[in-house]
């Protein structure tokens, strides 16, 4: 066989996988320990857009200074994100905190 034709075909065959594949894209959401409920709701409401989209998320709750102290209260908010989205989405892993960060993962529902 010759070089250049293996070549071309297998770059052939690379394109094609990369066509059929898709982009993960993961889109992230910020809270306060203390996030008021109004705030909360706006946060809610593009979580939900994102993962209509179907874009994972990724919520936090950051802490500043002294306010590890409410860690849970960082975590019942993440909980209760999870709680409000269970229709469009599913919980990927729960909330961790990892530094001064309480990370959470939340992924689409698939599409019937």
């Amino acid at each position: 066989m010759d070089y250049g034709k293996f070549i071309y075909e297998q770059k052939k065959r690379d394109k094609q996988l990369k066509a059929k594949s898709t982009q993960i894209v993961v889109k992230e959401i910020r809270f306060g320990p203390q996030t008021d409920e109004h705030d909360y709701e706006f946060k809610r409401k593009n979580a939900e857009k994102f993962l209509k989209e179907g874009s994972k998320l990724k919520a936090f709750v950051f802490f500043k200074g002294r306010s590890i102290i409410y860690k849970e209260q960082g975590q019942i908010l993440l909980l209760r994100l999870a709680q409000d989205l269970e229709e469009y989405g599913k919980v990927e892993a729960m909330p961790v905190l990892e530094g001064k960060r309480m990370i959470m993962f939340i992924a689409p529902k698939k599409k019937k």
